[in-house]
């Protein structure tokens, strides 16, 4: 891209307020070389790796990299044998640190399911695993310094140093401190001079103080001396630091030399981290702008909705909408000066850059862009007093050379075209530079003043007209774009405004060219229409908003209708094993006990039999049963009415009703349940039973009920039972006794042996009441 139109289109603004975003020196570098490309690869994949960087940092939780510094040099060194420094290793282990924090934060993001980054977390994935190395610094080096267990000689030597210092420090105390010395010393302190440990001796003193002088004062008022009594200690302490010296040494070079073997390694998790700086940099910058990512298209496109110039305040900017129409090539801008036609051409100029840069840009989605080589300018004054040109003899050698350049893959911005000469000459001038750019298929937008212009997209194909908005009564420019309208004259209309007299003006209405007066009319014609339009396209866009949010919304309903669907279905098929399974286990049991009480040589008792035929019937979802019962068939229950038990699977006849609840008999045995485990049925035909008709015969029950008589009440209703049973001509009887203790069983059947009219009688059977009953045989 040529430098030109990169000044003119202040390029390196944009790079400036991304360059304030960068967090290291690694990724400001990046940003420093950022230029735009016309390679469509190269472009394409900073754009994806712009969105995964975008998706960061909506995230709000990244772990930052201010520390991420520039370490190839240190590298590089390291490689060729040299000696690292603490600050230096410290450098490659917070680089290290940094990679290995955001690692897990994206692959974590990626693997969440969260997060869609599958270039990030792939190329994560493969970095290598340098833990060891920044481990291996941390236990040797603080911030500044080797740490004293860096190494047991390096530890053993500064013991020992330490155990110097502090004999020296003692005795040069005692010194300062004592009496007899402090009007010899200027100052009762210990100070350093040439790495040595001295004091500050009055110069008429120092004869009292034998040792070395290592300085003296401006003045020469005071020696600093190094006293003999110290100076052995001092020439110790030199030989243990040159001791040491030579361990921190051979360590340092230990670490660097872990740091040549992975060298490369080092420099690459460095690059990584760099580029993902600079595409959060840019990232950030997009969001800062409420910019969006552009749609690179293969097709020549300018299709740049609601857009606006990046550099100026959002809260004020007016945006628009500049859209090359199909099979547009050229745009002529028409209007009053300070309208916004210059701003326009460099809003599009600029946001081309930046898309081509892989940068956000400042429109509305569905932005999108072919790639362009080039993009030319002729904006601006290019007056230079230095090649003695004027302000047209600039202009024009700026064009030719634009026109010797520029290509179908071009975009060329010329503006106020023509302008500088005379107007008839500048007009037919500009004229057919537009021509010439319509020739070489060249993509053009160029603002101009001339009214001849005006007409020249009805006149050529590929071209469409533009303006400016100007407001009449604010006599002030809207900053409006309208695409497909020329941009009209409003003198008359301005004149009149500031108070011209009205007769002035109808005179020069009178004057104008009638052609003109149509075409103006014509003019405003289309401004009212394109109004319209821009009002219905606003409309319509909020309508497609409004539909795109409840489409969204519908489908993420809709995904997680068939998610849980799918997740009930998996629950029911569990849930309905574990219920097949419990159910198999008890109708064993049920089936296990059956046998059992058949087995038993008392026999097996009704109400037993019916109880564990209940208890298959447990087995299926009462509630269903009732429901499904319920559905098929609304019911009315009343007393003497034969109904089927549900929940028991029995027959049995209802004795009274309570509101939801009834009594049932089922055989022998009364219940009280609610009225929906009831399903009414046809009463059975009674059997015809032949009887020989007795005179005062009274009509008794084929049983009686004993259960809760004393005893002696027992075995008289007993007697009685058994006149009138003979009377009544029946054959068999049963006494119902109950088991209880067993006292009123025995007394019964007793009483039935020394019965004249009783044939024989047995105990029930199961199915008849079992021990509970006594089955009497009548003669």
């Amino acid at each position: 891209m040529n430098v030109k139109a990169l000044n003119v289109l202040e390029y390196h603004r944009v790079k400036e307020r991304v360059l304030a975003l960068s967090q290291n020196e690694v990724s400001s570098a990046l940003i420093h070389e950022l230029q735009p490309s016309s390679d469509k690869d190269w472009l394409t994949n900073q754009l994806f790796k712009l969105e995964e960087a975008r998706l960061i940092h909506m995230q709000g939780s990244e772990p930052g990299m201010s520390t991420l510094t520039a370490v190839q040099s240190l590298t590089k060194r390291a490689h060729i044998g040299s000696m690292l420094s603490v600050t230096e290793l410290n450098r490659i282990k917070n680089n290290i640190r940094v990679t290995n924090r955001y690692k897990t934060y994206i692959l974590n993001l990626s693997e969440g399911g969260d997060v869609n980054l599958p270039l990030l977390a792939a190329q994560f994935q493969k970095l290598p695993v340098l833990s060891h190395i920044s481990d291996e610094i941390e236990a040797k080096c603080d911030e500044v310094e080797l740490r004293d267990n860096a190494s047991s000689v390096l530890y053993d030597i500064r013991q020992q140093k330490k155990t110097i210092n502090r004999r020296i420090k003692d005795k040069l105390d005692s010194i300062v401190r004592s009496q007899a010395n402090q009007k010899k010393l200027s100052d009762a302190i210990v100070t350093i001079r040439n790495d040595r440990q001295v004091i500050p001796v009055r110069s008429e003193y120092k004869q009292d103080f034998p040792g070395i002088v290592h300085d003296t004062s401006a003045s020469g008022q005071t020696f600093y001396i190094e006293p003999n009594s110290i100076v052995e200690l001092s020439s110790q302490l030199n030989t243990i630091a040159a001791r040491e010296n030579e361990e921190v040494s051979r360590i340092l070079y230990e670490l660097s030399g872990i740091i040549a073997e992975v060298h490369h390694d080092i420099n690459w998790v460095t690059d990584v981290m760099g580029e993902l700086d600079y595409q959060l940099a840019k990232a950030k910058y997009g969001h800062s702008i409420k910019g969006v990512i552009p749609v690179i298209l293969d097709e020549r496109t300018i299709d740049l909705p609601l857009a606006w110039h990046p550099l100026l305040d959002q809260k004020t900017v007016v945006k628009n909408s500049i859209i090359f129409g199909d099979d547009i090539h050229s745009v002529i801008i028409t209007g009053p000066n300070t309208g916004g036609k210059t701003v326009t051409l460099k809003t599009v100029g600029l946001i081309i850059l930046m898309a081509q840069s892989g940068l956000m840009i400042p429109a509305a989605e569905g932005a999108a862009l072919s790639i362009y080589h080039e993009v030319f300018c002729d904006i601006g004054d290019e007056q230079s007093i230095e090649q003695s040109l004027s302000t047209f003899s600039s202009h024009m050698t700026n064009i030719v050379s634009i026109l010797k350049e520029m290509d179908d893959k071009s975009v060329v911005l010329f503006d106020e075209l023509g302008s500088g000469t005379d107007p008839s000459e500048g007009a037919a001038l500009a004229m057919s530079i537009l021509d010439r750019c319509l020739e070489k298929n060249v993509m053009t937008m160029a603002t101009t003043h001339y009214p001849e212009l005006k007409a020249y997209s009805y006149n050529r194909s590929h071209v469409m007209n533009a303006s400016v908005e100007f407001d009449v009564e604010t006599l002030s420019p809207t900053y409006k774009l309208l695409m497909g309208v020329p941009g009209k004259s409003n003198a008359f209309e301005i004149s009149k405004k500031l108070g011209l007299d009205l007769s002035v003006i109808k005179h020069a209405r009178q004057l104008i060219h009638m052609d003109n007066a149509e075409v103006n009319e014509m003019i405003t014609a289309l401004e009212k229409n394109t109004r319209q339009a821009e009002n219905d396209r606003i409309n319509m866009e909020a309508l497609k908003k409004e539909a795109e949010q409840l489409h969204k919304e519908l489908s993420e309903q809709y995904e997680q209708y068939m998610s849980n669907k799918e997740s009930l279905i998996e629950q029911a098929k569990l849930s309905a094993n574990d219920i097949i399974t419990k159910a198999e286990k008890a109708a064993d049991d049920i089936i296990r006990d059956l046998k059992t009480l058949r087995t038993e040589q008392q026999g097996i008792k009704e109400n037993e039999l019916i109880e564990k035929k209940g208890q298959f019937k447990d087995l299926y979802n009462e509630t269903t049963l009732k429901k499904t019962h319920k559905i098929e068939e609304q019911q009315t229950i009343e007393p003497g009415d034969n109904v089927k038990v549900l929940s028991y699977g029995q027959k049995g006849v209802i004795l009274s009703v309570d509101n939801d609840e009834a009594v049932v008999q089922m055989g022998i045995i009364k219940m009280k349940l609610p009225l929906s485990d009831f399903k009414k049925e046809q009463p059975e035909k009674d059997k015809q039973i032949r009887v020989v008709p007795l005179v005062n015969r009274q009509t008794i029950k084929m049983e009686l009920d004993l259960r809760g008589e004393r005893y002696e009440d027992a075995l008289v209703r007993l007697e009685n039972y058994l006149d009138q049973a003979l009377l009544s001509n029946y054959n068999q009887v049963t006494i119902i006794h109950g088991k209880g203790t067993g006292a009123l069983q025995k007394g019964v059947q007793d009483y039935l042996k020394r019965a004249k009219e009783v044939k024989s009688f047995r105990g029930g059977m199961p199915s008849e009441g079992g021990f509970g009953v006594t089955v009497v045989e009548l003669k």
